[in-house]
């Protein structure tokens, strides 16, 4: 009797080994993965360190310019418009430099940011490489263009974010002022926080669709809960626009909150794909069991 419980005590203990080796076995895949993104992370990184002359003059501090392209956009709606008052001319304020090493560190900061955001879809595919295999063949087909779909919403939002957001609110903000005898001043931390913080925070946000997907395959989220809480997405969505956009301006939370509505409209229908892709496979089970 006291052999059998030895016995059946080993066979536990080997079960349990298998589990922990498979466990660190993942972990490790999962390291090799993520290495091999930070290393993608690392080549942009660079690239953008090299090429710094050009991001830091044409990206950067392109909203700073008024030559920049949404500004010659107001400025011809404007003039289609009758409205003067959308040119936007000169950017008030002045960008100065308060630490010793401020700039060395700029330009580190800025690259490492810039390599982030290129090598995101990169990240996205390390990620999904790694899921792939705990997945069924139904599940993998269905899930089969998360990696596009999510880096395009990803840079649609970074274009949106940096075209639209950053400079309407740089525009706004730098000529803001409550009296005349205070002169806008700002570190160039700061100016590059405002841009980088109002550009991925818009590329995050523009992955509502894809979270309404894995939502709604979890049966967490239907079309019709969407739908009946549509009035309490419009008031988020005002809130959103306005947390994302400093400014007070109506017609710049107006274009901010638009595509934003769009996004909630588009979950709605992926909510539905979801929830009647769920209904036919329910009914080819219901067909295969009668």
């Amino acid at each position: 009797m006291s052999d059998n419980k030895i016995i059946k005590a080993i066979k536990d203990k080997s079960k349990d080994l298998e589990v922990e080796m498979s466990f660190f076995d993942h972990i490790e895949v999962l390291r090799w993965h993520l290495i091999r993104a930070c290393i993608a992370i690392l080549i942009f990184t660079s690239l953008a360190f090299y090429y710094y002359d050009f991001l830091f003059d044409k990206i950067i501090m392109g909203p700073m310019r008024p030559d920049f392209w949404t500004y010659r956009m107001l400025c011809k709606l404007g003039d289609y418009l009758n409205r003067p008052g959308f040119c936007v001319k000169e950017i008030q304020g002045k960008i100065i430099n308060t630490e010793m090493a401020g700039q060395f560190t700029l330009q580190i900061n800025s690259a490492l940011i810039v390599g982030v955001t290129l090598g995101f879809p990169y990240l996205l595919w390390e990620i999904w490489r790694f899921i792939k295999p705990a997945l069924h063949d139904n599940e993998r087909k269905a899930a089969s263009g998360f990696v596009l779909y999510a880096s395009l919403l990803f840079i649609l939002g970074i274009l949106f974010g940096y075209f639209i957001i950053a400079p309407e609110s740089i525009s706004f903000l730098a000529g803001y002022k409550i009296s005349d005898i205070i002169e806008n001043t700002f570190t160039i931390d700061s100016y590059l926080s405002s841009v980088a913080t109002l550009t991925l925070a818009t590329g995050v946000v523009f992955q509502l669709p894809i979270l309404v997907y894995i939502l709604s395959t979890l049966g967490i989220l239907t079309p019709q809960f969407m739908r009946s809480g549509r009035r309490y997405a419009i008031v988020a969505i005002l809130i959103i626009a306005a947390v994302i956009t400093p400014t007070p301006d109506m017609m710049t939370m107006a274009i901010v909150s638009l595509p934003l509505f769009v996004l909630y409209e588009v979950g709605i229908v992926v909510a539905g794909s979801v929830e009647r892709r769920k209904l036919k496979k329910h009914n080819e089970v219901m067909k295969t069991g009668n």
